[in-house]
């Protein structure tokens, strides 16, 4: 299992934002929404192998399983409907129990550190980071969970406990990209073994 941690510092927890500006009146929702595409699609299917988690806002966060999606379309307008349609939800997300919004996808209340420590339980955590150790000097774990943020950085709080959990700060070239760039590249590095098979 390969595991993919997003954290929308500005994304509403509402779904009362605009499907015709994303970038504008909806937190930099089609960077977040391409995030979700890039972790789950590839050519003519899903990855099964995946479970992806979009923290919003430190209120919710919606998870989705890749073996269980059924729908997902690669264009982020649609991408972003499924994320609002399941804050429509939201209500019926009590405590930390998650609900299904949909076949494969689950909200339910947790925040930036409910998220992290949950997923810290389930693999190894590895921060991405431009400032991070170049990830071809490490050999892929068997289970990783990679943790980026958004278009901001990630606040002091989330990186001390990211340090806390021991997460390891990995780079994945000299140059910062987009999130779900960064994704596409991870893939490429699991899918090759670190490189090696081609």
């Amino acid at each position: 299992m390969r595991q993919f941690v997003v954290i929308g510092h500005e994304v509403p927890t509402t779904p009362d934002f605009p499907l015709a500006d994303l970038p504008g009146g909806a937190g930099r929702m089609d960077l977040l929404a391409r995030s979700i595409t890039a972790a789950l699609l590839r050519s003519h299917g899903l990855r099964a192998d995946v479970r992806f988690r979009l923290v919003l806002g430190d209120a919710f966060t919606l998870r989705f399983e890749g073996q269980e999606l059924q729908g997902l379309n690669p264009d982020e307008r649609s991408t972003a409907a499924r994320v609002r349609s399941a804050l429509e939800q939201r209500e019926g997300a009590i405590g930390h129990q998650a609900i299904e919004t949909s076949p494969g996808i689950y909200l339910s209340r947790r925040g930036v550190e409910a998220a992290l420590r949950d997923v810290a339980e389930e693999g190894t955590l590895l921060q991405l980071h431009e400032d991070g150790t170049p990830i071809v000097e490490h050999a892929p774990p068997a289970d990783p969970v990679f943790v980026l943020s958004d278009h901001r950085d990630f606040t002091d709080e989330e990186q001390a406990l990211l340090e806390e959990l021991g997460a390891e700060r990995v780079s994945l070239g000299p140059d910062a990209i987009h999130a779900d760039h960064a994704i596409s590249v991870v893939h490429n590095y699991l899918d090759t073994g670190g490189y090696e098979r081609y």
